[in-house]
């Protein structure tokens, strides 16, 4: 399980197939009635433009530090088992990882009152249209399911922000 984990972690070719896997799945999951083949075609076309956005975002990231994406993914798992690198060049290029990941989470701090204020006003008027509708179980789980988005998309990004703060002291210390 470990090496498949990396794997995901590191190959775009698996990131891919995962997508390929989930695009067709939740097709078929939800157009049940189309044909298998549009099932396959849908999934390719999110496989190409979530791959597309995995390209462009480590090419980013590999620009901001100066390393290969293979290398940023070895420091992201360093980072998550909170280790800091040994050798000065890495925690060079950790640091200025470290740096750009707590700045693009911070300057998202401004929007995010108003897109949890926006997932809550969603909610409610599909809860307000449901119960008008008569169709309250639709509207009631994605109610639930937006509230448990909102809970835990919060407790992602401050459990992000103390790990990225924690390394950054130790970065700090360190050197």
């Amino acid at each position: 399980m470990h090496t498949v984990k990396h794997w995901f972690n590191d190959s775009l070719i698996g990131q891919g197939l995962l997508v390929l896997g989930l695009g067709v799945g939740l097709n078929a999951l939800l157009r049940h009635d189309d044909p298998p083949a549009m099932w396959l075609v849908q999934g390719v076309v999110f496989t190409v433009v979530a791959m597309v956005a995995i390209v462009l975002q480590r090419r980013r990231m590999s620009r901001v530090t100066g390393a290969s994406p293979g290398a940023i993914a070895g420091l992201m798992r360093k980072i998550r088992h909170h280790e800091v690198p040994r050798d000065p060049r890495e925690r060079a290029v950790m640091r200025r990882l470290v740096g750009d990941q707590l700045g693009k989470i911070e300057r998202g701090e401004r929007w995010l009152p108003y897109w949890l204020g926006a997932m809550g006003l969603v909610a409610v008027g599909l809860l307000v249209l449901g119960f008008t509708g008569g169709a309250l179980g639709y509207s009631l789980f994605f109610a639930v399911f937006a509230a448990a988005f909102c809970v835990w998309l919060l407790w992602t990004r401050r459990r992000t922000l103390h790990l990225y703060r924690d390394m950054r002291r130790a970065l700090r210390e360190q050197g």
